[in-house]
């Protein structure tokens, strides 16, 4: 009975036309759709897996990271506000917080990055870059971006972030900190109702603080252009999520006498992974977020995309051609496989396998600082249109059953010769070029206003 009430529900919820909806029905819709997909990747398991996955590369990284973040703090003469924002970070572990940052912090102290050697301050430095290449690759991974960032941006990027990132961090710390132990602030606290009023400002400003952080992480880690309001969401939604996971977890770890009770002192440890496993977990799906907002055909209600049938394949594949050879011909940036998708309303898996098709045929060739965009590898009035089928059309190149001279292969054989050679004669090796070529019109049943032309307009202002 039950099962059948939510059957139907998922009928509706995914049936439903929400462009003819009022804005609160369809934003209503929207977040249910959200809700319905997070709770979905989530028993999926593979965010689950990354996310424990960058647990156990935070552990590697932590000290290493609170070495050079302290070093850095140290020659500003801001390293005393390290403790209070270790504090603040692991504050959800409750009393036992104290332990852990007394820990971090003598180890920190005793660390001196002067005298670790070319060697070791080059282990020092690449085991911090690797816990942030592992949050990239996670980011990379929802916004299905199959190429990192290269290397002399990685080293660039990630660099600026390992200077800028505590500074803005511990200026945050510092600047809260200031305003709460100011005399004025504190004379106005007890003037009601501004004492009301600067309680609950203060309550809601990390909510502020950690979303504008979250956003920032969403626009700058994933290898692709990422658009401000998207990013916001997703900021927002992180940044309350962790917030109040905060608190909750803070109530946990304090009445959680059964687990000090197994545990005894390892107790703290695991209260410890499970927090970072909790904090990961919320970035990714903050990340997932703002990929579904930025890609609204990508909430369906299956989580494997749909199967497209040959003919949907060769049609894919030679739009992308087209739409290749008009920039190449009219000398426009290269599209971005991300951008075809987005321009095709067609979803990236379908676009990146169409893709690595044409590349292994040696039809077109990754290019852009990241490899992210595609040409022509060839001249575009060598590569036929009957190529370009054939590359999405051909498999793996072993046969698929092992031939026999018998009636049944023979004249199955014949069937497919009879389809080819149709093929061959009908497109009479028309090249690539008489897709996209403004001069040749005869593929577009043209009317006194010019249709194709206004096309050919239309497609020149998209693809720039």
């Amino acid at each position: 009975m039950i099962s059948n009430y939510i059957a139907r529900a998922q009928q509706r919820l995914w049936a439903t036309d929400t462009d003819n909806l009022p804005p609160i029905e369809r934003l209503g819709i929207v977040l249910a759709r959200l809700i319905y997909i997070l709770i979905r990747d989530i028993a999926d398991g593979q965010l689950t897996m990354r996310a424990m996955s960058l647990v156990y590369t935070t552990l590697l990284s932590l000290a290493p990271l609170l070495a050079l973040s302290f070093s850095m703090l140290k020659a500003f003469g801001i390293d005393g506000v390290l403790r209070p924002t270790l504090q603040r970070f692991l504050a959800p572990l409750g009393s036992q917080a104290g332990e852990i940052v007394d820990i971090m912090v003598g180890f920190v102290e005793k660390v001196d990055v002067g005298v670790l050697g070319v060697v070791g301050l080059a282990l020092l430095i690449y085991s911090v870059i690797s816990l942030i290449q592992k949050v990239e690759a996670g980011c990379n991974f929802i916004w299905q971006v199959r190429k990192p960032r290269s290397l002399g941006r990685r080293f660039s990027e990630y660099l600026s972030v390992l200077l800028v990132g505590p500074l803005v961090i511990v200026l945050g710390t510092s600047m809260t900190a200031s305003v709460t132990s100011n005399t004025l602030v504190n004379e106005i606290t007890a003037i009601e109702p501004f004492g009301t009023t600067l309680y609950l400002i203060g309550r809601t400003v990390p909510y502020f603080l950690f979303s504008a952080a979250f956003t920032f992480l969403f626009m700058f880690m994933p290898n692709t252009r990422v658009r401000f309001l998207p990013a916001l969401a997703g900021g927002l939604f992180s940044g309350v999520l962790w917030q109040t996971a905060s608190y909750g977890f803070a109530t946990f770890a304090s009445s959680a006498g059964n687990v000090n009770a197994i545990y005894a002192s390892f107790a703290i440890l695991i209260f410890l992974l499970i927090w970072f496993y909790v904090s990961w977990l919320i970035l990714l799906l903050g990340c997932r977020v703002a990929f579904l907002i930025q890609n609204p055909s990508q909430m369906r209600r299956s989580a494997e995309p749909p199967r497209l049938s040959a003919e949907q394949l060769e049609e894919l594949a030679l739009l992308i051609m087209a739409l290749v050879t008009h920039n190449f011909i009219n000398g426009s940036p290269p599209w971005g496989v991300q951008r075809l998708g987005n321009y095709l309303h067609a979803l990236p898996e379908h676009v990146f396998t169409v893709v690595d098709r044409l590349v292994a045929q040696r039809i077109l060739v990754e290019a852009g600082e990241d490899r992210d965009a595609v040409v022509p590898r060839r001249d575009i009035d060598g590569i036929s249109i009957n190529e370009i089928l054939e590359a999405v059309r051909g498999g793996d190149p072993s046969p698929l059953t092992r031939p026999r001279n018998d009636v049944p292969h023979q004249r199955v054989q014949a069937v497919i010769d009879r389809l080819n050679s149709a093929r061959q004669d009908s497109l009479d090796n028309m090249s690539v070029r008489q897709l996209a070529d403004k001069k040749l019109e005869f593929l577009i049943e043209t009317d006194a206003a010019n249709p194709g032309r206004a096309a050919h307009n239309t497609l020149t202002e998209e693809s720039r």
